[in-house]
């Protein structure tokens, strides 16, 4: 297996009780097949969901092939969710360094290089995800160009004003904004651009709903509301420039899903905080001046 370029120890990464235990989630579900069976479509790994309106022509397949068409309508929309993400990035150039802040298995990373021709790092707390991505790297000839690392994003090493771009893809969940909006603004030069996608509960409607918990509980996360996003950037000099609200577009990745082979049951509780308006899917762009 490919080694990071970067090995410090566990304890120098994982520094909290919650940071083992999300590290643990993710080297220990290995095999889960949501992301693996959709990565076997074309070799691209994602660790989100996906936007856009699939194919209907996909449940009237016959029974022999539906499956394998379901799985492939669902890759192309986790692949779309990142092409939407990757269009925010601005103009970026070949000499530029890009990272990908909880990288997960890669296939966001993979796709910005094979897009800008230029350098980035991954970074996460997950053991087993920076080896799986950096076997990806080698396979795919660009280790010298892609690398993974076991960091913390919220304490990365990375040099200061080092980066072009900074993105995170459903990760956010998992960290303190404030904290790792210091970093990312850290890192990014002036003129830099951050880019998030990621779920978020609904301050209008009070505190967080049923089906919003049972999401916490089932990914072993911290959901923030949406206020403190914006909260979060400013105090740390990051502008918006643009708000995304991509709710509606993601509904029909998880109603696939749900008819799906690699269906796990959290489908339902996805599907009810996004319709009851308890629960939002944004894309946030910031750039810091």
């Amino acid at each position: 297996m490919a080694q990071a370029t970067f090995a410090p120890a566990v304890d120098k990464v994982l520094r909290t009780a919650f940071q083992r235990s999300v590290a643990e989630y993710w080297n220990t579900n290995q095999d889960d097949p949501v992301n693996l069976r959709l990565g076997e479509v074309d070799g691209l790994y994602h660790h989100h969901y996906g936007i856009g309106s699939f194919d209907p022509a996909v449940l009237e397949a016959p029974d022999n092939v539906r499956g394998a068409r379901i799985i492939a309508e669902m890759h192309r929309l986790e692949s779309a969710q990142a092409v939407a993400l990757l269009d925010q990035l601005g103009p970026i150039q070949p000499h530029d360094k890009l990272l990908d802040a909880g990288s997960g298995r890669g296939g966001t990373s993979f796709m910005a290089h094979e897009r800008f021709g230029c350098q980035v790092d991954g970074v996460t707390i997950s053991e087993y995800q920076v080896g799986f991505a950096n076997d990806q790297a080698v396979g795919r000839g660009v280790s010298d160009q892609v690398r993974f690392h076991f960091r913390n994003m919220l304490d990365t090493g990375f040099e200061t004003g080092s980066r072009q771009a900074v993105w995170t893809n459903e990760t956010t969940m998992y960290v303190d904004l404030y904290t790792a909006y210091a970093e990312f603004a850290r890192l990014l030069r002036p003129g830099g651009r951050y880019v998030c996608i990621t779920g978020c509960s609904n301050d209008v409607m009070g505190l967080r709903s049923k089906a919003v918990s049972r999401i916490d509980e089932h990914y072993t996360c911290n959901i923030h509301p949406r206020s403190e996003y914006f909260k979060a950037l400013s105090a740390n000099g990051l502008v918006p420039i643009e708000v995304i609200d991509l709710t509606a577009a993601t509904i029909p990745y998880w109603e696939l899903r749900a008819q799906s082979q690699v269906a796990t049951g959290i489908e339902e509780p996805f599907l009810t905080a996004y319709k009851e308006g308890s629960f939002h899917y944004l894309m946030i762009v910031a750039d810091r001046p």
